[in-house]
């Protein structure tokens, strides 16, 4: 096994051991199964961090944001035992829900994350049209939730959701992202109206 994977499950396996305070571990994990996926998982990262979550890079040294959230990349094909000792031990390192992406037609990455993980939810995204089937076969008491191709933002969404059952300030945000979104989208329709089409395109720097 690659010394960088090996060092990686060990660490893993040892975060799990450790007795840390809440407040220290991550509540979101998210996973893609290589870092050409970034450019669309990064819409996981864009909601989470709206919606007030800090990104967890070091355990000894946290941010101060109550919520965090760590990202990694762990191929189902490549490095199968790194899969398997992220989902094994998410539990144990303190997530509540992982948010899983990978590309391709075998886009084996988050149904493989959440078998091995249950029951600890996992929410799919396929990277690709293309991989929209192998995210969502899963059979019939092996759960996966999963959104539309190339959709992270609204996955970390679900997955906020999911927290905001047991943690009511997270559902305060959530209702205080979708008013700014809505707002945006007023502001946008007047803005459109009273300028009139052909200038509002222009000023966007529309094209024939």
């Amino acid at each position: 096994m690659a010394e960088a994977v090996d060092s990686l499950i060990a660490d893993l396996h040892a975060e799990a051991d450790r007795d840390r305070p809440e407040a220290v571990r991550p509540e979101v994990g998210i996973v893609m199964g290589s870092d050409s996926d970034l450019d669309v998982m990064y819409g996981a990262h864009q909601a989470l961090t709206d919606l007030g979550f800090a990104e967890l890079t070091n355990y000894d040294n946290p941010p101060e944001a109550r919520y965090t959230f760590e990202t990694y990349v762990v191929s189902a094909h490549r490095t199968p035992d790194l899969m398997y000792a992220y989902a094994e031990t998410a539990r144990d390192r303190g997530l509540d829900i992982i948010i899983a992406g990978a590309g391709g037609k075998s886009a084996d990455l988050p149904n493989m994350t959440a078998s091995i993980a249950y029951p600890l939810p996992v929410v799919g995204v396929p990277v690709q049209e293309k991989s929209v089937d192998s995210v969502l076969g899963m059979p019939t008491g092996a759960p996966i939730t999963a959104v539309d191709a190339g959709k992270s933002y609204n996955a970390a969404l679900s997955a906020v959701q999911t927290l905001a059952r047991t943690h009511g300030d997270l559902e305060e945000r959530l209702i205080e992202l979708h008013e700014r979104r809505q707002q945006g989208v007023g502001e946008v329709s007047r803005e459109l109206h009273e300028t009139g089409t052909q200038a509002f395109r222009d000023r966007r720097g529309g094209s024939e």
